[in-house]
């Protein structure tokens, strides 16, 4: 068995394990009892864990096997990017109680790997001339890490609008006197970060990819005056990869200096990982791009 095979093993492995702690989390989540040692949830943590090892040992393997970085197309890169987005997870999970927030991370990273398997993967192949050059580490691993920064803030987005509109419900349920469905709605919801805390973690990730994104725009313009004599051409993923940009940016300048807090900064959130998965996906299979040589 070759390093490429060993790779790809890796990878079903982490997906079994992403299935496994979906499941124990789904479990938890549906249990109307979180006041208990929720063993479901922290079998959930553990295997969460392992996954992400198996998914960081097959990301690894494959960049050895082809003895380069393993972001030079779009299965590795959507291998890694993925890989990124558990890893915050993790970490912010460290330092405070995210088990509900596990099955939507897991059921994200295994819907990520089984598209990267069943529709991105090709065999190992040797460095592109133009893309033998340092800028391929530099460039596309901030791009990496903005988007799996982008798409975990993207999910405390998402998860914000659902506790926005269940906490509406217990308001209204409070005023109309209706103390079941507000039992029923906190009885689902109750492990669930509050909105403010979830508006408050998708900003300050969101920060953070933004400024990577940023570095990004800047390090892919200066590899592009070294191979194509140019640093701006227009071409469908600059222009679409700038107008991500721009999303972000508008979204944190409402942030930061409007006030737009609630569902009008979710919602700005959630149109800029459209935009980001429209500028992977969209563009990659259907635009002719100067970027189609790397299929990234």
């Amino acid at each position: 068995m070759n390093l490429e095979s060993a790779s790809l093993i890796l990878v079903y492995g982490a997906m079994a394990a992403y299935t496994i702690a979906m499941v124990a989390f789904a479990i938890d989540f549906s249990s109307a009892d979180k006041a208990g040692t929720r063993k479901a949830a922290n079998i959930g943590m553990s295997v969460t864990t392992l996954a992400f090892a198996l998914h960081l040992l097959g990301t690894i393997t494959r960049g050895v096997a082809a003895s380069r970085v393993p972001w030079a197309n779009m299965y590795e890169f959507t291998l890694t990017f993925t890989c990124v987005a558990v890893a915050a997870y993790l970490v912010l999970a460290r330092d405070r109680d995210l088990r509900v927030l596990g099955t939507f991370v897991s059921g994200l990273a295994l819907l990520s790997l089984g598209v990267a398997v069943a529709v991105l993967y090709v065999r190992v192949q040797g460095t592109p001339p133009i893309l033998d050059n340092y800028w391929l580490v530099i460039h596309v691993s901030t791009a990496t890490l903005a988007m799996g920064l982008f798409a975990f803030a993207a999910l405390m987005s998402v998860l914000q609008l659902v506790q926005l509109r269940s906490e509406a419900r217990e308001t209204a349920a409070v005023g109309a006197g209706g103390t079941a469905v507000v039992e029923e709605s906190k009885s689902r919801w109750r492990s669930l970060p509050g909105a403010d805390e979830l508006e408050q973690g998708a900003f300050r990730i969101t920060v953070i990819g933004f400024l990577l994104w940023t570095f990004t725009l800047i390090a892919g313009a200066i590899w592009a005056e070294h191979a194509w004599g140019r640093p701006w051409n227009w071409d469908p993923k600059e222009t679409m990869s700038l107008v991500v940009w721009g999303f972000y940016g508008a979204y944190l300048h409402a942030r930061a200096t409007r006030g737009w807090e609630g569902k009008r900064a979710a919602w700005l959130n959630v149109i800029g990982i459209i935009a980001l998965f429209i500028n992977y996906f969209v563009v990659n299979f259907f635009a002719d791009s100067m970027h189609s040589y790397a299929g990234v």
